[in-house]
C-alpha cells in the first residue's frame, strides 16, 4: 500500500512539474511568463535565430539561441531557467559557441539564461502563457507542454506550490477522486501572472520593460522620459538581399555651397530608406571630407532608416578644399574596423560623391583601398568644363579610383538637379554583391592546396619544420568556406590526401589539422604528386576561386615533371615551387608558372624556409592585383 501511495505521489508530482517545451523560433518577447523553465530542442545555433545582447538579452531575441550563446546549452538542446528583467539602452553583440548575437540600442524588456536549478520555495508554470491568441507552438501544429493530460480549466494555469501537491497526494491514498486544482488553491507567496497585453505587431512581438512585482505596461506604451531620438524597436532587421556595409564620402568643401550641400544630403536620405537599413541587412555611415576627413556616425551607430534619415538632416557642412584621395586613405584605414560595426561576411563599399574635382590625387589611396577589399563607386557631378581641365590635379581621377573601369562603378552626372535620377540605379549597383568585384582580394579568394615531400631524406624534424613553413603561409589568409579554402597532399612514391578543400572551414581547425599531418618517408615521385593534386584537390576547387598550388621538396624527382607541370597550367591552376637542400633548380623552374624567378624559390636549408614567407606572400598579392580592371 505504501509502494503504491509513493508511485502515486511521483507520477502528480511530475504531472503538476512537467517542463514546455518550445521550438528555435520562440522570443523571450512573446511569452508573458516573468519566471519559467523551458526544453529547447536541438539545432538552435542556427543564425536564423536572432539574438541581441550579451549575457543580457533583449526580449526580441530567440531564448533557445540566447541559451546556446550564454554558453547555458549547446547545440544539442535542453532544459534552461529564464527571468525577466528590466529593458537595457545599449545592447552589445558579441560571438560565442557558435552564434553570432547583434546589437541594439534601446529595448523595453530584457531576459538572462540560468541552469534550470529550481529555486526552493519558487514555483513555475508547467504550461507557458504567450502574447498571441496561439502560441508559436500551437500554430506550428505542435504543443508547449512535456506530456498529454486531461484540460485544466484556463484559471489554473497559475503556478502550483509543492506543498499543494504534497497535500494532493494525501489524498490519493484514500478512495476519494483526485481533485483538480482550483483557483484559490494557489498560494498567495507564488509570483502573480502578469495579465496578456494588447493586440502587438505578430512581426515584431513587442513587449514592455518588467520590473518584479509589477505587471507589464498597458498596450506597448512607454513613459515620455524613456523616449530617445533611437527607435525604442529595430523597425527592420534590414534586407538580407542587401547586406553590405556602406560608407559614403560626402562632398563638404567650401566651393560646393551650401544649396548643392543640401541636395548631396537629400540623395543619401533616399539611398537610406531604399535600402532598409538593419543588423541582417545593409547598414551605413557618412564621412565629409575638406581639408581633411571627418566621420559623422559609423556602421553601428544607426540600426534603422529612420534613424539614419535623422541623423543625415542634422549633417553640417564643413568647409574646405577637396581632398578625395585623403579622404579614401581615410577610411581605408579607420572605417572599416570591428569597432566601427564592419561584419566580416559583409562586402565593404565606399561611395564617393564630388563635385567637379578633386584638389589632390586619389590613384594610390584608391589602389590600397582595392587591395583592402573596398568596393570604391564615384559619383562625379559637373565635371571640369573644358577652359576647366587645366585646373585639374589629376585627369582620369574617377577611372584611377574605382573598383573597375567598366562602367558600372561610375556615376556622371551634368547637373545638381540631376543627381536624384542616380538613386535607383545606385542602390541597385551597391546591392548587386555578386557583381562587387573588388570583394576579392589575394587573401580571401583562393583554393590553396599544398603538396608535401614526404621522403625519407627529409627526415622527422625537417619534416616538422616543413610543417610550421605551411602553418606560416597559412595564417596569413582569411579562411572560411566562402573565402581562401586550404587542402593539403603529402607524397613519397604514392600519395596520401591529409584534408579537402571542404573538410575544415575555420583558421584554428586548419592549423590543428596541418599539426596532426604524419610524417609518411619513402621515395620522390613529384610528377605522380602534381596529377594526384590536381585529381583528389583541384578537380573539386570552385569555378570562383583562384587556384594555388604550393609545392616543397628537398630532392630530384623519380618520375616525369614535365607533363604534370603542363597539365597544371592548362587547368589554371598556379604553382609555386618550393626546393630545400638537395632540390633541383632546373626541376623546380619546370614545375613552376612562368615566369619561374616569380614562382620558384630555392633554400639552402630546412630553418631558412620561414624567411620565404613574406615574399612568397608578396608575390602572391602582387600578381592578383595586378589582374586587368576591365
Amino acid at each position: 500500500k505504501r509502494t503504491v501511495v509513493l508511485t502515486m505521489k511521483a507520477s502528480v508530482i511530475e504531472m503538476f512539474l512537467a517542463v514546455p517545451q518550445i521550438n528555435c523560433d520562440v522570443k523571450a518577447g512573446k511569452i508573458i511568463n516573468p519566471e519559467f523553465i523551458v526544453k529547447c530542442p536541438a539545432g538552435c545555433q542556427d543564425p536564423r535565430f536572432h539574438v541581441y545582447g550579451t549575457d543580457v538579452y533583449a526580449s526580441y531575441s530567440s531564448v533557445c539561441s540566447a541559451a546556446v550563446h550564454s554558453g547555458v546549452l549547446d547545440n544539442s538542446g535542453g532544459k534552461i531557467l529564464v527571468r525577466k528583467v528590466a529593458g537595457l539602452s545599449g545592447y552589445k553583440g558579441s560571438y560565442s559557441n557558435g552564434v553570432q548575437s547583434l546589437s541594439l540600442p534601446r529595448w523595453r524588456e530584457s531576459f538572462i539564461v540560468l541552469e534550470s536549478k529550481p529555486k526552493k520555495g519558487v514555483t513555475y508554470p508547467s504550461a507557458l502563457t504567450y502574447s498571441s491568441s496561439k502560441s508559436p507552438a500551437a500554430q506550428a501544429g505542435e504543443t508547449t507542454k512535456a506530456h498529454q493530460r486531461p484540460p485544466i480549466p484556463a484559471t489554473t494555469a497559475q503556478p502550483v506550490t509543492l506543498m499543494q501537491l504534497l497535500a494532493v497526494t494525501v489524498a490519493v491514498a484514500t478512495p476519494t477522486i483526485l481533485p483538480r486544482p482550483s483557483p484559490s488553491a494557489a498560494s498567495t507567496t507564488s509570483i502573480p501572472r502578469p495579465e496578456p497585453v494588447g493586440q502587438r505587431s505578430q512581426e515584431m512581438g513587442e513587449m514592455d520593460s518588467w520590473k518584479p512585482g509589477s505587471l507589464l505596461l498597458d498596450e506597448g506604451r512607454v513613459p515620455k522620459e524613456e523616449l530617445s531620438t533611437q527607435s525604442l524597436e529595430p523597425v527592420s532587421l534590414g534586407d538580407p538581399n542587401c547586406k553590405i556595409d556602406l560608407s559614403f564620402l560626402i562632398d563638404g568643401s567650401t566651393s560646393i555651397g551650401k544649396r548643392r550641400f543640401r541636395i548631396q544630403k537629400q540623395l543619401l536620405a533616399g539611398v537610406a530608406q531604399a535600402l532598409d537599413i538593419g543588423p541582417a541587412g545593409p547598414l551605413m555611415g557618412v564621412v565629409q571630407y575638406g581639408d581633411n576627413p571627418a566621420t559623422h556616425f559609423n556602421l553601428k551607430t544607426h540600426m534603422n532608416s529612420r534613424d539614419l534619415k535623422t541623423a543625415i538632416e542634422k549633417i553640417t557642412q564643413r568647409g574646405g578644399l577637396s581632398n578625395v584621395g585623403r579622404a579614401i586613405s581615410f577610411v581605408t584605414k579607420n572605417f572599416f574596423s570591428k569597432a566601427n560595426g564592419n561584419r566580416s561576411s559583409a562586402p565593404n563599399v565606399v561611395v564617393v560623391m564630388v563635385d567637379g574635382w578633386p584638389t589632390d590625387k586619389v590613384e594610390e589611396a584608391s589602389r590600397l583601398a582595392r587591395e583592402s577589399g573596398i568596393n570604391i563607386f564615384f559619383i562625379t557631378i559637373e565635371g571640369a568644363a573644358e577652359n576647366e581641365k587645366q585646373y585639374v590635379v589629376e585627369p582620369n581621377f574617377a577611372n584611377k579610383a574605382v573598383c573597375r573601369t567598366n562602367g558600372f562603378y561610375s556615376f556622371h552626372v551634368q547637373s545638381w538637379f540631376g543627381l536624384h535620377k542616380t538613386l535607383q540605379p545606385l542602390v541597385k549597383r551597391v546591392c548587386d554583391t555578386d557583381r562587387l568585384a573588388c570583394s576579392k582580394t589575394c587573401l580571401n579568394s583562393a583554393d590553396i592546396g599544398f603538396v608535401i615531400d614526404g621522403s625519407s631524406s627529409v627526415g622527422t624534424g625537417n619534416f616538422r619544420t616543413v610543417l610550421q613553413f605551411v602553418t606560416n603561409l597559412t595564417k596569413e589568409f582569411e579562411i572560411s568556406d566562402t573565402d581562401t579554402r586550404i587542402g593539403a597532399v603529402q607524397y613519397t612514391y604514392e600519395q596520401r590526401l591529409e584534408f579537402g578543400f571542404d573538410q575544415y572551414s575555420s583558421k584554428p581547425d586548419i592549423l590543428n589539422a596541418i599539426k596532426r599531418v604524419g610524417y609518411w618517408s619513402g621515395g620522390t615521385s613529384t610528377g605522380a604528386a602534381i596529377n594526384f593534386a590536381l585529381e583528389q584537390l583541384f578537380k573539386k576547387s570552385k569555378p570562383n576561386k583562384r587556384k594555388l598550388m604550393i609545392l616543397i621538396t628537398d630532392g630530384r624527382s623519380y618520375d616525369d615533371v614535365r607533363i604534370p607541370a603542363m597539365a597544371a597550367h592548362l587547368k589554371g591552376v598556379i604553382t609555386y615551387a618550393i626546393g630545400v637542400a638537395w632540390a633541383a633548380q632546373e626541376e623546380l623552374e619546370v614545375i613552376a608558372t612562368h615566369p619561374a624567378r616569380d614562382h620558384s624559390f630555392f633554400v639552402d636549408e630546412f630553418d631558412n624556409l620561414y624567411q620565404y614567407v613574406p615574399r612568397i606572400i608578396q608575390n602572391i598579392c602582387t600578381e592578383f592585383n595586378s589582374q586587368p580592371r576591365n
